[in-house]
């Protein structure tokens, strides 16, 4: 029977989605739960019935659980019980260890993933996201598929490694990724301490042209970024990118897996916004990655990077399908 209600609420949801794709201007999440998953103590929010079919979903840089705060009631509604979190570096999420690295390399991430299910005692999940939230996402479902029912990510396959980032790109893709080459510098990380908000915003504007977010959207994520590891969490992400800061020992194995760049096997629905003014790789060049059952949609209206603050709906649907491929 529980199948079947989330079937038909999945329905009546999608019946919605010849709406414009457009935000509904929820309230924020007033409720942040904390519970000590790893290394971390993570803040994340737990909504839906507690016996529903769980779903993760992982945020981007520089966003924040604020990026899912109108896809949650849609979710909710269908039947299932979604958990999102803070990603470490962001909102009330910290460290246990206060002379712990504040380490940002891609298997640190997914690890997290995957301890918050073990503490919460979910077994299996659904994960969705974009940007570092995609990445994270397609890693789990890469390195421990049992774990992960579908997988909803954005701009497809974002697993890479320190050797594949130290390849030059053609001028025009290194462009897009001037934030990066930024970060490698020490005026870089002291910019981005001093000037986080206003440099996210940036972000925010650049990497979706058309989306005419208000401060207030804008406010209530960025508060996240005030988190006191924020910075040296994302510095040290995008320098491990280059090669030029190490990862821990503890993920080393894990990074070797990494680097060979291996297949996704579980039901997979990749997304792109027809707006992403964000470096994103074309869906050709990873369909072959994903060697389970596999579709890819690009969702059109001008829809940029923040996909599912953007399109909510379109976003929602797409982790209810992939529940049934």
């Amino acid at each position: 029977m529980k199948h079947i209600r989330i079937l038909a609420a999945a329905a009546a949801i999608a019946a919605q989605f010849s709406l414009p794709a457009m935000a509904q201007e929820q309230q924020p999440f007033t409720t942040i739960k904390q519970v000590d998953a790893g290394v971390l103590n993570v803040g994340y929010v737990d909504e839906g019935p507690a016996n529903g079919p769980v779903v993760i979903l992982l945020h981007g840089w520089p966003y924040d659980i604020h990026s899912y705060v109108d896809v949650v009631p849609l979710l909710t509604k269908a039947g299932y019980r979604v958990i999102v979190p803070h990603l470490r570096g962001y909102g009330s999420t910290r460290f246990l260890d206060a002379k712990a690295v504040r380490n940002g390399e891609p298997a640190a991430l997914a690890a997290d993933v995957v301890a918050l299910m073990d503490a919460l005692k979910i077994d299996k999940a659904v994960l969705a996201g974009y940007d570092w939230g995609a990445r994270t996402a397609d890693i789990v479902a890469a390195l421990w598929p049992q774990r992960v029912k579908g997988l909803v990510s954005v701009s497809g396959y974002l697993i890479g490694s320190q050797e594949a980032g130290r390849q030059p790109l053609p001028p025009s893709a290194e462009l897009q990724w001037w934030y990066q080459f930024y970060f490698a510098t020490e005026r870089g990380q002291a910019g981005y301490e001093k000037n986080r908000h206003d440099f996210a915003k940036l972000i925010w504007q650049t990497a979706s042209p058309q989306w005419r977010f208000d401060n207030a959207t804008f406010d209530r994520s960025a508060a996240s970024l005030d988190n006191p590891d924020h910075v040296a969490v994302t510095v040290h992400n995008y320098r491990w990118r280059l090669g030029l800061a190490s990862g821990e020992a503890q993920y080393a194995g894990l990074e070797t897996r990494l680097a060979q760049f291996p297949a996704i096997t579980v039901p997979t629905i990749t997304l792109e916004g027809d707006a992403n003014g964000a470096p994103h790789p074309e869906p050709a060049a990873y369909a072959k990655r994903f060697t389970g059952k596999y579709k890819h949609e690009t969702i059109a209206g001008g829809i940029g990077h923040n996909l599912p603050q953007e399109a909510p709906r379109a976003f929602a649907q797409a982790v209810i399908e992939v529940d049934h491929l």
